[in-house]
């Protein structure tokens, strides 16, 4: 099985995307399973995770009710309150459908990012921890020392870092995002995605140069079991297009890569991952 672990479907109408305005027209617009299929067929890919991309049970619910007569939308990452006391229960009932395969916490989006270790964090995390459930982590570099000390806390954590926690590429700097990652590579639980890169470096002037020691570095943390491709589309057209994603990462893969190495990485990890 083929597939793009990360990617994300929207209808502007909806009214959920307060961060999609008119000011971004690349974005502004609805992106549908008609839109993505091009890009799955040219590059063989047999489906797609899709993850949420507004912090409402209404975009999650959507995205389910979405899966249900598209083929390709091979698993839903949701959306889910852990500050809520009632979290189990909205869990529960997405859990319902076939196809919600885990959820997604938005530290990126937390003014502090050490509420995430907070009691009712902790609590919440440690019971999906419990459970084996899938966890995305969407976190900036900057943040990475909370995301060691969560995993300290919650060691059992079943969890992928979305986007290789966001270095700061277009600026060329490495520490301490590398000797962070490394530690939480230690983790044999975690995973992590070789998605939104492009949207981290220039986005009118990169160089597929630019991605080549972060790429590199998550692959000798994570080795071939442990990484997945996301094409973070369609907020990487901000950037970069489809085509162009899957190039550098395909440019920047070891030379002593083996085919089933490419496998793992361009889907057999994320079926694993999410339980497919």
């Amino acid at each position: 099985m083929r597939l793009d672990a990360h990617q994300h479907y929207w209808s502007i109408e909806r009214g959920d995307y307060g961060w999609i305005t008119p000011d971004i027209p690349v974005l502004y617009r609805d992106f549908l399973p008609g839109d993505l299929k091009v890009h799955l067929d040219k590059h063989k890919l047999d489906g797609s995770i899709v993850v949420q991309a507004a912090a409402t049970q209404a975009e999650t619910d959507y995205l389910l009710k979405l899966s249900e007569n598209e083929p390709s939308i091979k698993g839903v990452v949701a959306w889910l309150d852990l500050a809520d006391p009632y979290y189990r229960i909205q869990y529960e009932r997405f859990a319902k459908h076939p196809k919600l395969v885990g959820f997604r916490v938005m530290i990126q989006e937390m003014p502090d990012a050490n509420a995430v270790l907070g009691p009712a964090f902790v609590e919440a995390l440690t019971y999906f921890a419990d459970q084996g459930t899938p966890v995305d982590l969407l976190v900036v570099s900057h943040q990475l020392e909370t995301v060691i000390e969560l995993l300290d806390r919650v060691p059992d954590l079943h969890a992928v870092i979305d986007h290789i926690a966001k270095p700061r590429i277009r600026d060329g700097v490495m520490e301490p995002w590398k000797s962070q990652m490394s530690l939480i590579a230690a983790h044999p639980h975690i995973y992590c995605k070789l998605s939104g890169m492009v949207t981290e470096a220039e986005h009118d002037s990169w160089k597929r140069s630019d991605f080549v020691a972060y790429i590199r570095h998550m692959i000798s943390v994570f080795g071939p079991g442990r990484v997945m491709f996301g094409s973070d589309w369609p907020v990487c057209l901000l950037a970069a297009s489809y085509d162009e994603v899957v190039d550098i990462l395909e440019s920047a893969l070891p030379e002593t890569w083996t085919e089933t190495d490419r496998e793992r990485l361009f889907g057999l990890n994320a079926k694993e991952f999410y339980k497919l």
